[in-house]
């Protein structure tokens, strides 16, 4: 979990790193201004911790609801179908942050 974690914050800080000037210039293009650079940043910040925080939460959920789900369903084959729905709902907290993370952009 620990070597997933310092995946997780090396791929952000990557992403924060090649991103960002990018959305700040174009920013200061459009209006000239420091403000609205600080907000382009500050709203691709936000959508980027929005994307990593949901997808990190999804995958932790999955992996212990489908462990669960599969030990149940070895024991009773009738349960899986019930529990793949319990493993699409922890996916879609995935889907939710990045649905987030698009409205986020839009608004740069």
């Amino acid at each position: 979990m620990r070597k997933l974690l310092q995946w997780f914050v090396g791929a952000v800080l990557v992403l924060i790193a090649l991103c960002l000037p990018a959305f700040a210039e174009q920013a200061a293009q459009d209006a000239g201004g420091v403000q609205t650079a600080a907000r382009t940043i500050g709203l691709a910040l936000a959508a980027a911790v929005a994307v990593g925080l949901s997808i990190l939460g999804a995958g932790y959920a999955v992996a212990k609801i489908g462990s669960a789900a599969l030990g149940a369903a070895v024991e009773k084959p009738e349960l899986l179908t019930r529990s793949i729905l319990f493993v699409a709902l922890a996916e879609g907290l995935a889907v939710l942050g990045f649905a987030i993370a698009m409205m986020l952009l839009q608004k740069i």
